[in-house]
């Protein structure tokens, strides 16, 4: 696999490139779901390919081929080549690349249970089969579970030196329960933001316990049939970590991203509300808001050894005591705000060309407890697991929707509440932080389905995140 990825880089330099990178990648894919007790869908991938990278002046040319052969890997790196000579007809600014050690080095994730080789269909099968009937038999007609894997084989090659192999092994798993009422639905979701999802084994999936968890979600969803409406108006909202995560993606992550800071990037989800010229001194948030994006957590979804650029994965503050410090960048964005790259381009496959990604983004351990926040709170909602999320094409003005809510009154939880809903401005919002949980309550939550660019890709996250507090905040908008 070197002796192709040197190859393509070595016909994008005899092309004329100045610098250039391939990528070999092999991704092994595999998902099952079932509803109501049968397995309705499996679907098993292979992906392999080279995608070479090639810079000639400021512009970069990109080109892949599914053909793992030398003569392909040549094609491939002469095609780089003239499309970024293309480019170059667009004069645009002079671009240079932060520096980066130069490495030979391999990493591999770890896990107990290798999910598709020790694992076998049957006994996936039967668990989301069991998972689905436990909520049926629970009291909801609709049930559904499902899991997806990940086994990805990586070999990159620089013009600059580095090789780096690298495999990351990565599953997770969701169950969901739907009661249907007068008019309505409502759907309990276990665990978290459509699941959890981790750079980890099957142990992680047998972990989560989904067939006894697929009871309670739905003795709870039957339960929000009758509950009454989430009130409107101006209150303290207690947010579980499930939804801090949510929020941290939707509002922090995406926003710090510094392609879309600098105009390079604006599909799908737009570009964001940020200025370079502000960073080391805009206020985020209070200054119980610590951020960070930490590519070196063991098992979460968006770690990893090196980016696709051959940077070694690290630990980046984004926000320092509420102001805001750091950005998520690559080598050719971070130069233009004076940083190093934090390592945090990646590509879904080898047909794409990287871009800045997250990796694991999120908020740092306070001293406070779930118990302490609601004892602490006369009169608010306790929300729990995104049930929807809308944004601006800023990143700035949001409003979420949440599965489940109780009334906290004189610091006890009172009745369930149905369509829970906030909304907010990023900055003003995270201002009224005033409380974050501790270290025990403290989870990386796995989101394998964060949309970018155009062609689109999906990219795997982690989100680190605990109950938190926040007062004045607008609820009950439909």
């Amino acid at each position: 696999m070197f002796e192709l990825a040197t190859a393509a880089v070595e016909a994008a330099l005899a092309a004329g490139a100045r610098y250039a990178d391939a990528r070999v990648m092999v991704i092994r894919h595999e998902s099952m779901e079932a509803r109501n007790r049968v397995v309705e869908d499996l679907t098993q991938t292979e992906n392999a390919g080279i995608g070479v990278r090639a810079l000639i002046g400021s512009s970069w040319g990109f080109q892949a081929t599914p053909t793992l052969t030398v003569a392909a890997a040549r094609r491939a790196g002469e095609g780089a080549a003239a499309v970024a000579r293309a480019s170059g007809r667009v004069a645009g600014p002079p671009l240079d690349l932060a520096p980066a050690v130069v490495v030979e080095a391999e990493w591999s994730s770890t896990w107990q249970v290798h999910p598709l080789d020790d694992i076998s269909l049957a006994e996936k099968g039967d668990l989301l089969v069991d998972a689905t009937g436990a909520a049926n038999d629970a009291g909801v007609p609709l049930a559904q579970a499902s899991y997806q894997v990940w086994d990805t084989e990586k070999w990159f090659a620089s013009s600059e030196g580095s090789r780096i192999s690298q495999r990351l092994v990565e599953c997770g798993a969701v169950v969901d329960a739907t009661a249907i009422g007068d008019g309505e639905t409502q759907r309990r979701s276990y665990p978290g933001v459509r699941g959890q999802y981790g750079t980890q084994g099957w142990e992680l999936v047998r972990g989560l316990d989904l067939v006894s968890n697929a009871a309670t979600m739905a003795e709870q969803a039957v339960a929000l049939l009758d509950a009454p409406q989430c009130p409107a108006g101006t209150t303290t909202i207690v947010l579980d970590s499930d939804q801090v995560a949510l929020q941290i993606h939707e509002s922090v992550g995406h926003a710090v991203e510094l392609d879309r800071i600098l105009g390079w990037e604006a599909a799908f989800a737009g570009t964001s509300w940020l200025d370079p010229a502000q960073l080391g001194e805009l206020r985020f948030g209070s200054e119980l808001m610590q951020i960070t994006a930490d590519a070196t957590i063991p098992g979460a979804m968006g770690s990893f050894g090196y980016d696709d650029e051959g940077v070694p994965a690290q630990s980046v503050d984004i926000v320092r005591d509420g102001t805001w410090v750091g950005v998520l960048s690559g080598r050719d964005s971070a130069p233009l705000v004076g940083l190093a790259s934090g390592g945090m381009v990646r590509a879904d496959g080898p047909a794409r060309l990287p871009m800045v990604r997250m990796t694991n983004v999120g908020l740092r351990p306070g001293e406070s407890s779930l118990d302490e926040m609601i004892a602490g709170t006369d009169d608010g909602i306790y929300m729990k697991t995104n049930r929807s999320w809308s944004i601006d094409d800023k990143r700035l003005n949001f409003q979420f929707g949440c599965e489940i809510g109780w009334e906290i009154k004189d610091g006890q939880l009172g009745r369930m509440l149905k369509n829970p809903t906030y909304t907010g401005i990023g900055p003003a919002f995270w201002a009224s932080l005033d409380a974050v949980g501790g270290a025990d309550e403290w989870t990386v939550w796995g989101v394998p389905h964060c949309g970018k660019g155009q062609p689109l890709q999906v990219g795997h996250t982690g989100h680190h995140a605990a109950p938190s507090r926040f007062r004045n905040v607008r609820v009950g908008v439909r």
